[in-house]
């Protein structure tokens, strides 16, 4: 059993100084701000209590400060509607941060100052149903008053022919301002006067909201233009302004991702661009799984943050670990966790952990973990770009390593064997023979996998040629009968066609390859007094090989006929390491290589493979001569 007492502990904190104030007054909003907006308790109403009387400490521009600290969301109508009826930096700030659902929104919106309200016009973020409650509201204040149509047509000629006058580095405010001036305390820097302005067609009228001019000056942005500024010619130096910052941003000169800093059209308030996301985040922590330490520009975001605390999920298709709490709790790494993280746009969202555990070298102390965040969207992209040859060559590489040792050990052996150091004993040397013949086995085996990969993956092809299959068959057969007419068992060649000759574009040491890997490893499958049919013929465009499977192939099912039994590994003519199953599979991606395929038809194998002509022999051959 859990009991969250955060909130009494904060509130036990004492507040003699500006500093400790500052450290309760955050602590207080983090707290409320992330519980509903229905929470009743004693320690609620004493913390809503506690911030009025922090209010009489803190000066209003550090409160609005320390609203807008990232990875600070505000969650609770109640506290976004105590900070929007404070000072105009502090409702500004509230009004930015807070990050309320959409139905929160509508019943909060009507009980907010009208200053409020219009803050939060600007925002793009709200939903329809909340950008319709405020346009029925009434306060028109999303940009600059529309101009007539003669008016826009003098002002691009005016724009066209006169050179636009020096301006502030600071954007623009988009929104229209109060003739009063801005509070003393506003940053905002103010446009240099103009020599000589155009006189202006008609003074652009600005609606009178003092309360809402002190909330701009508050966001740091330009003041309005003065009745002697106003008309075209201060039009003219916005639209110059919001373009060098438009040109400013596309070069990448802006420092922070806050939706409101981004500047604005002078008419119909084009929305903000995206804030920048990044694909992955490293970052440590200490040993309570607190991140001490984040790379990059969102580190501030970051730092502080719990990880063991973060709600976990899963996704379809990742692997996750059963809990992240778990998982650091016997200090295991994390793999392709994933976890939810609220905060900043620039990295709310699904993020997917891979971290391991730090341990102190000298004392072995735990001491936290070390890893990276990384967006699964930027991961799904990585995988389905090398989703077809990414394990085929983890599988080479695998093989590399393998085939390093094996080396090793067979030079090793035959060092022994050969006595080329000095007399060994016989067993010894007999060991050694065994052992060599056994690597020679196992590196055999070892191409045979990597010849495999390589011709499924596209990277192999079969060497072309010319060459009769037919005859090719009979050799092959005839070579078996070594081993098949001792066991009284072997194959039944059944001709399909007057012509012997099965010309196929393939070099005869491919096909002796593959029609000795095939008959090689269902001679070896075979029992005693068993003979398989075997009929070959010509086909269209092509040549036909059918073959009967032995009855302990023919038992399989479609699901495991490739698999590899034990018992498999112990014929003599499986030709392979791996055992039958393997070799079938090898030689079917050597007939696809060749053009062809080799599948099963109930309990016969099939092998199609293109032909040729005659005409195609017949240039061939006369290439071939004009060639010697």
């Amino acid at each position: 059993m859990h009991f969250d007492d955060r909130l009494a502990t904060v509130l036990r904190l004492p507040t003699t100084g500006e500093a400790l104030a500052r450290i309760q007054y955050r602590q207080l909003v983090d707290i409320l701000g992330r519980l509903p907006a229905n929470a009743r308790s004693w320690a609620v109403a004493a913390g809503f209590a506690q911030l009025r009387e922090l209010d009489k400490i803190i000066p209003a521009a550090d409160r609005a400060r320390l609203v807008a600290q990232p990875l600070q969301p505000l969650a609770n109508p109640r506290l976004v509607a105590r900070l929007a009826e404070a000072e105009p930096q502090v409702a500004t700030a509230a009004v930015r941060t807070a990050n309320l659902t959409e139905d929160a929104w509508l019943t909060l919106i009507p009980a907010l100052p009208i200053r409020a309200r219009g803050i939060l016009r600007h925002r793009r973020d709200l939903g329809p149903q909340v950008d319709a409650l405020l346009e029925q509201l009434g306060v028109q204040d999303r940009a600059l008053p529309p101009v007539e149509a003669m008016e826009l047509d003098m002002l691009l000629e005016v724009e066209a022919e006169a050179p636009p006058a020096p301006t502030a580095a600071a954007p623009a405010a988009t929104s229209p301002s109060p003739s009063a001036s801005p509070s003393p305390t506003a940053p905002g820097p103010t446009a240099p006067p103009q020599a000589a302005p155009p006189p202006p067609l008609r003074a652009v009228e600005t609606a009178p909201f003092a309360e809402f001019g002190q909330a701009t000056a508050s966001l740091g942005v330009a003041p309005p233009p003065t009745n002697t500024q106003a008309g075209i010619g201060a039009i003219v130096r916005r639209i110059e302004e919001f373009r060098k910052a438009r040109e400013a941003l596309g070069n990448g000169h802006h420092d922070h991702d806050g939706a409101f800093d981004e500047p604005r059209a002078p008419h119909n308030d084009a929305a903000p661009s995206p804030p920048r996301v990044p694909a992955a985040i490293d970052f440590s922590t200490d040993a309570e799984g607190r991140v001490s330490w984040a790379d990059g520009i969102h580190a501030p975001s970051l730092i502080g943050l719990d990880l063991s605390g973060l709600p976990s999920t899963e996704a379809p298709g990742i692997e996750a670990p059963a809990g992240i709490v778990s998982a650091m709790r016997h200090r295991l790494p994390l793999r392709a966790a994933q976890v939810e993280i609220s905060g900043a746009p620039a990295i709310r969202g699904t993020w997917q952990v891979d971290a391991v555990p730090r341990f102190d070298p000298v004392s072995g102390r735990f001491m936290g973990y070390c890893g990276r965040l990384r967006r699964p969207a930027v991961l799904a992209a990585v995988g389905a770009a090398v989703q077809g040859h990414g394990e085929a060559d983890r599988l080479r590489q695998v093989l590399h390593e393998l085939r390093t040792p094996a080396n090793a050990i067979q030079v090793a052996a035959e060092i022994i064997q050969q006595q080329l150091y000095g007399p060994a004993p016989h067993e010894y040397r007999a060991l050694a023979a065994a052992i060599a013949g056994d690597c020679a086995h196992i590196l055999a085996g070892f191409e045979e996998l990597d010849r495999l990969v390589r011709l499924e993956t596209g990277v192999l092809g079969l060497e072309t040629g010319e060459c009769d299959l037919g005859a090719v068959l009979a050799e092959t057969v005839n070579r078996l009968k070594a081993w098949t007419e001792p066991r009284r068992s072997g194959f039944a060649l059944i001709a399909m066609t007057d012509d012997a000759a099965l010309p196929v574009p393939l070099d005869r040491t491919e096909a002796e390859r593959l029609i000795w890997r095939l008959f090689a490893a269902l001679a070896g499958s075979t029992a005693f007094d068993e003979i398989l049919p075997v009929e070959w013929g010509r086909e269209d465009n092509g040549v036909m090989l059918r073959v009967a499977l032995p009855a302990s192939l023919a038992a399989r099912t479609d699901e495991n006929f490739h698999e590899t039994s034990s018992s498999d590994r112990g014929h003599a003519l499986s030709t392979g390491m791996f055992g039958i199953g393997f070799t079938l599979r090898l030689a079917a991606a050597e007939a696809a290589a060749a053009g062809g395929s080799l599948r099963r038809t109930g309990a016969r194998l099939e092998l199609h493979l293109p032909g040729l002509t005659a005409l195609d022999t017949d240039h061939s051959h006369s290439s071939r001569s004009r060639a010697l």
